[in-house]
């Protein structure tokens, strides 16, 4: 499909957005616009098959995630938003990169809810901040496993109040390897299955 190679050809080398420049990111927008008039999916929230699985960011507007690359001495590695239909569960994992053994790990891990054909309300439950080897990181599934299993991480790993750390997320287009959503900030969000 032409207007998804067009996307991904205006997103590489913004390394997820960081380095968009303004231009990059009105290209980037349009881009996406334009795929979001195709969406061949038009009730995404009835696609489970489609919806669940690991994804990987490809870019976003959202100032949160990119300014998890403002740390000194860290580098954004992969992020990760990973979606459990059964449970109604989505867990956001971020690896973060440094020195040797200090590579880290920021999470979320939170529940959805359907409102519409395309948006889901997004209650945030849990954090995990901590070291990749203490916490005994090695995949996304691996992780998420050992967060469903109710184990309790040696990390900074503490309960969110729901009431206070919730928002919204449109899914404007989804096939069976590209997602894009737009969240309540007006925030984009690419992703593509990993």
């Amino acid at each position: 499909m032409m207007g998804k190679a067009a996307l991904i050809d205006a997103i590489a080398g913004t390394n997820r957005g960081l380095l968009a420049t303004e231009s990059q990111k009105q290209a980037i927008l349009a881009a996406i616009a334009r795929l979001e008039d195709f969406n061949p999916t038009p009730r995404p929230l009835e696609a489970t098959n489609l919806l669940d699985g690991n994804w990987r960011l490809l870019y976003t507007t959202s100032r949160a995630l990119l300014n998890l690359d403002r740390f000194p001495l860290c580098k954004l590695g992969q992020i990760y938003q990973c979606i459990r239909v059964e449970t109604t569960s989505v867990y956001n994992i971020a690896e973060i990169y440094g020195l040797p053994y200090l590579e880290g790990l920021v999470s979320v891990a939170a529940k959805f809810e359907p409102v519409s054909e395309r948006r889901v309300l997004v209650k945030f439950q849990r954090s995990v901040i901590g070291l990749q080897r203490l916490i005994g990181y090695d995949s996304p599934a691996n992780f998420i496993q050992q967060i469903e299993s109710g184990k309790k991480f040696t990390a900074i790993d503490f309960p969110i109040k729901s009431d206070q750390q919730q928002g919204w997320l449109d899914i404007t287009y989804i096939d069976d390897n590209l997602r894009i959503g737009r969240g309540n900030e007006g925030s984009v969000f690419v992703l593509s299955k990993a």
